[in-house]
């Protein structure tokens, strides 16, 4: 039987098995259609007529992206229960309008150039998306500056080592391996003083407040500036926020007095957004709160780590670990794609943290956590936090560098410690000020996005410009494009 490419139906087919496997003839890399291939008929015409009806709506849909290599017709033919003609003609009438190719020792494949089917309505009428060509928002650190090698052979050794009970179902605790390199780093490098008992792992700070919101009762205080994401996520656990106000020195503490709030969540390391420690004196002012009206302090840490023209703070929680959770992650420091956060807390409230995760690890893989346990151990990941303080504070006076000599006239704040810094706009500028940014190619927020919708405190216009994530070689260019976004001197 010979189909309509003069080829027998037999192993000559140029689909035929070991036929064409490797590169398509372009040198693209191959797209397998492998052997579960799915194709549905309509039932409506003969079935040569369905068979190409379906295959140009895969095609046309993009579910066959162009170069994918189609099953043998033999093969297609059996999957379908129809006769192997039937399946040979459907290909070649396809081949011959243009939506697939065939070549002796390449196979069938969808065409490069094959023609889409009409978009629908919607897609005609939505607009074209434009992705920034310059991110400069606070939220994450230099991707390309992970440490690959080293995170790898911290992978390799801890997969080695890795006791059998590592593949069964996780604790929700977190890894003990991980929870005891964090009790000896934590303790060395924020002055955190807990126990591998006292700490829960969890997949980064929204997830540690999540858990906590759940265990809360009543009402949270929280700083008049900060993400409104945290915010969320406390009311949706059922907690009503109550904003503090926030100046140079910090949260203003004395405000929690005049609340009903059972707990606070603070940045006191870096306040974030607008940038600064809370000052010793409420450091303390905190801690007695709590200890004075059974109160709770929710220590977010994020990036407490980075700090370049001060002394390294250290956290809230070593004041009195009975009245403090401390939040920490990798986020900041390494990626927020590994999903590891943690949780130092009061002995009292791990049994009620635990329950809220659940009986088991749902959030972070052991294998992970193993290979965290391992890079701090070995000392790789006090390495990588030098390494990246180094390379930070290098892009933050690039920053500070350009505003000097482009717009003397703009003020900066919050650049002796983090990855992002707050630019002083003047009064009624700001919204001007991110729309500009917006036409020069730039991601950013003004300090409005972050402002607690009940505060009292007068608005202040700001940009908030995150320095962590562009790449080194684009570093410049978003500088340049930043300096022409500020508004002019008044």
């Amino acid at each position: 039987m010979s189909n309509r490419w003069g080829n027998s139906a037999d192993e000559r087919d140029p689909l035929a098995p070991g036929a064409g496997a490797g590169t398509p003839s372009g040198g693209e890399p191959e797209v397998v259609a492998g052997a579960d291939f799915h194709l549905e008929l309509t039932g409506e015409g003969t079935l040569r007529e369905q068979v190409m009806r379906a295959l140009r709506h895969a095609i046309g849909s993009g579910r066959l992206p162009p170069g994918t290599r189609l099953p043998p017709y033999r093969s297609l033919a059996r999957d379908l229960g129809i006769a192997l003609n039937t399946v040979g003609e459907a290909y070649g009438e396809l081949v011959a309008e243009g939506w697939l190719t065939a070549r002796q020792g390449s196979g069938t494949r969808v065409a490069q150039r094959s023609t889409p089917l009409p978009p629908d309505r919607s897609r005609r009428s939505a607009p074209p998306v434009r992705h920034p060509a310059f991110d400069l928002m606070p939220t994450s650190p230099d991707a390309a500056a992970f440490p690959r090698s080293a995170w790898q052979t911290s992978s390799r050794r801890a997969l080695n080592a890795a006791p059998n009970d590592a593949f069964g179902v996780g604790d929700p605790r977190g890894r003990v391996e991980l929870r005891t390199a964090l009790t000896e780093y934590l303790a060395r490098a924020r002055g955190v003083h807990t126990s591998p008992h006292r700490i829960v792992i969890c997949a980064g700070f929204a997830h540690a407040l999540s858990m906590l919101g759940q265990v809360l009762k009543g009402e949270v205080a929280v700083e008049s500036y900060g993400l409104d994401f945290h915010r969320s996520l406390l009311a949706a656990a059922g907690r009503r926020t109550i904003p503090l106000s926030v100046d140079a020195r910090g949260a203003v503490i004395d405000e929690l007095s005049t609340t009903p709030a059972g707990a606070v969540l603070l940045t006191p390391a870096h306040q974030f957004p607008t940038g600064g420690p809370l000052h010793p004196e409420r450091r303390a002012a905190v801690v007695d709160w709590a200890r004075a009206n059974g109160g709770l302090v929710i220590e977010d840490d994020y990036d407490g780590e980075f700090r370049y023209d001060r002394q390294p703070v250290g956290a809230v929680q070593g004041l009195d670990p009975d009245r403090v959770v401390y939040i920490g992650s990798v986020s900041k420091s390494l990626s927020p794609a590994l999903r590891i956060g943690w949780m130092a807390v009061p002995d009292h409230l791990v049994g009620d943290l635990l329950a809220a995760k659940g009986p088991r690890e749902l959030w972070t893989g052991a294998l992970e956590q193993l290979a965290l346990a391992d890079f701090i151990a070995c000392g790789a990941y006090d390495r990588h936090l030098r390494r990246m303080r180094l390379n930070y504070r290098r892009r933050r006076d690039q920053l500070v560098a350009a505003l000097r000599a482009k717009a003397p006239h703009i003020g900066i704040g919050g650049i002796a410690a983090g990855l992002h810094a707050v630019l002083d706009l003047p009064p009624g500028t700001e919204s001007a000020a991110v729309r500009a940014a917006s036409r020069q190619g730039l991601a950013l927020d003004g300090l409005a996005a972050y402002r607690h919708p009940d505060s009292d405190m007068p608005p202040r216009d700001g940009l908030v410009i995150g320095y962590g994530t562009p790449p080194d070689h684009a570093f410049e260019s978003a500088l340049r494009a930043l300096c022409l976004a500020l508004p002019d001197p008044v």
